[in-house]
């Protein structure tokens, strides 16, 4: 036949969408023409879709190829399509049977020697496939994530002749079946909050925010474990069920990141330098790829050093913070990722390192203070729950400090239970509960009311962060096993407000 149609996927956000590689084969000179909007990896596909088929033994068509990648209006990019383009000029010429494709898709990039090498984007590629009702053909590099995907027809070949032999009844040469994989459920590296020494107040402060999903801000001086009480709050959240696992896992196939099966079920942790760029973050490019607070979702986005990172790169997580989404508008398409994070951020009192003092006071000028805090903005600020003091660890006289006493284990427990009971309440955690759930959930007594305003007008906190109190406050109370927000409750979760004033120097 002079025309095939070999089925594949291009990534659009997080959607494979499905692409028809048309090839025609025709009289006339000698060319290989790419349509329907290659980028240029994939133009330049032809030079090693030309040598591949010649150094695999068969024949490269000697007449007028057109390749056409359709639908036409959506851009292409990466060297995916060099697979099913050789698949197609080969069954448009004869070479393999035409009709045998039709029930396949394929995807891998091809090297000179005709091996099959690894593309991006392999896990939502097989949940499209199989929704299709197709098998899907990948290079082994990328067999461990698509064996991920549930009922899934997935198989895995070394090289182009692996492939050919498979659909021309080669018994020699073949393709391999891709099998299921039993995933773990334990997490053996967790870091353990049991390694945490003194900090009492943070660590309590670490377990609201875990049970009701709240954003939390650490202040404290260098070494005084900042870092080590972030580093462990994903060993103290709720496991993620398996569509929130299958969803962090296609957001890493997208980054291109190595896909580990014992880490399915563990909560990512992101910590990026604060050199980072507000591209870094959001992610972008031509062709958008996810940032940070993409590769975040699900679980903890850590920014240490807070006040260092550039103002326009932070600015931009207040949106998806409220959200739980970040846009990408470029002028060829408009991409939408997932971005529900659980951010950790950690600054020091001053900037010279040191605790500040009772009056808000630091050793150095009282200038460099205020232009440190003038780089957080309020509105920021305001996006953040819980805001806990980490203060030096004291030691006693034998050497050693005053130990927390309990595990992650434990812990988790209780945040496990406290987020279950959200969940079956009103079907979100606490940090995402709805105005109208809040006067419903959070009601307060007619003292406390009055005490709640007060602290509100003392503290000049927004309508939003007044909110955001009520929130912890229910939180507090689902720890508890309380039905309703008790004074001891609010009065608790005001006091995760009370640095309010060291960002008004």
């Amino acid at each position: 036949m002079s025309l095939a149609v070999v089925y594949s996927r291009t990534i659009r956000g997080l959607e494979a969408v499905e692409v028809k590689v048309e090839v025609h084969i025709a009289p006339g000179l000698p060319n290989l023409h790419l349509v329907g909007l290659p980028e240029k990896a994939v133009v330049e596909s032809r030079f090693r879709v030309r040598a591949v088929i010649s150094q695999s033994q068969f024949e490269f068509p000697m007449q007028r190829i057109t390749v056409n990648l359709a639908p036409a209006d959506l851009p292409k990019g990466g060297g995916r399509f060099d697979l099913p383009i050789a698949l197609g000029i080969l069954a448009a010429s004869g070479q393999l049977p035409g009709g045998a494709l039709q029930d396949y898709e394929f995807l891998a990039e091809l090297g000179l020697g005709g091996e099959l090498r690894p593309v991006r984007g392999i896990l939502p590629s097989a949940f499209a496939a199989a929704k299709s009702g197709r098998a899907l053909v990948i290079s082994k590099s990328n067999a461990t994530e698509a064996s991920l995907v549930p009922n899934a027809r997935t198989y895995q070949g070394d090289n182009l002749l692996d492939v050919c032999a498979h659909f021309s009844g080669n018994g020699e040469r073949s393709l391999q079946a891709v099998g299921a994989v039993d995933v773990p459920r334990d997490d053996p590296d967790a870091a353990d909050l049991a390694d945490v020494y003194g900090q009492h107040h943070a660590v309590r402060a670490l377990e609201v925010a875990a049970a009701g999903g709240h954003h939390c801000l650490f202040l404290g001086p260098p070494g005084s474990g900042k870092t080590m009480l972030a580093s462990r709050l994903p060993g103290i959240l709720p496991e993620m069920n398996e569509e929130e696992a299958l969803e962090t896992m296609a957001i890493r196939s997208l980054s291109a990141e190595k896909i580990e099966i014992r880490r399915f079920y563990r909560r990512p942790f992101r910590s990026p330098h604060h050199t980072a760029s507000a591209a870094a973050l959001a992610g972008g490019g031509s062709d958008p790829h996810p940032g940070e607070i993409t590769r975040a979702h699900n679980g903890v986005l850590f920014l240490d050093e807070l006040p260092e990172f550039n103002r326009q790169a932070i600015e931009i997580l207040r949106e998806p913070m409220e959200s739980g989404c970040v846009h990408l508008s470029r002028a060829a398409a408009s991409i939408e990722y997932p971005a529900r994070f659980q951010l950790i951020a950690a600054l020091n009192p001053c900037p010279h390192g040191e605790d500040v003092d009772e009056c808000g006071r630091c050793p150095g000028p009282e200038w460099q203070l205020r232009r440190y805090y003038a780089r957080l903005s309020a509105p920021l600020l305001d996006r953040i729950d819980i805001q806990a003091r980490v203060p030096r660890v004291k030691w006693s006289g034998d050497g050693a400090a005053a130990h927390t006493g309990e595990t992650s284990a434990a812990v988790r427990a209780r945040v496990a239970a406290a987020y279950e009971h959200q969940l079956h309440r009103q079907g979100v955690c606490n940090a995402r509960m709805r105005d109208a759930d809040i006067r419903r959930l959070c009601g307060l007594s007619r003292p406390d009311v009055r005490l709640l305003h007060r602290a509100v007008e003392q503290r000049g906190l927004s309508m939003r962060a007044m909110n955001r109190v009520l929130r912890v406050g229910r939180t507090i109370a689902d720890l508890e096993g309380s039905e309703r927000v008790e004074r001891a409750h609010f009065l608790e979760a005001i006091s995760y407000r009370s640095m309010e004033r060291l960002f008004r120097v």
